[in-house]
């Protein structure tokens, strides 16, 4: 019976402990594409979907998320696709195609 108090114990210190330590820190952008045409973050909206967190009372408007290729659309094409390097296969072509 000790020895599940003890556990317990441990595990209740645990999680507090787990708590108090710093957040580490956030990663770094990622750096732009050498042809630009890719956001940098990718597609995820820059900004949150609400600044602050609702009051507590006040009325929330739940309403559809737009359609994917809407939210989403596809990049415009480039004017031109080099021939693709070694180990490349984003934004280029094959050879002999």
């Amino acid at each position: 019976m000790k020895l599940i108090a003890f556990a317990a114990a441990l595990a209740v210190a645990g999680t507090a402990a787990a708590q108090d330590m710093p957040m580490p820190a956030a990663p770094a952008a990622p750096a732009a594409t050498p042809t630009g045409d890719d956001p940098v973050g990718g597609y995820q909206p820059a900004t949150p979907p609400m600044p602050t967190p609702p009051q507590p009372g006040a009325t929330i408007v739940f309403q559809q998320a737009p359609a994917p290729d809407v939210a989403y659309p596809a990049p415009a094409p480039m004017a031109l696709y080099p021939i693709c390097k070694k180990g490349q296969y984003d934004n280029c072509r094959q050879r002999g195609g």
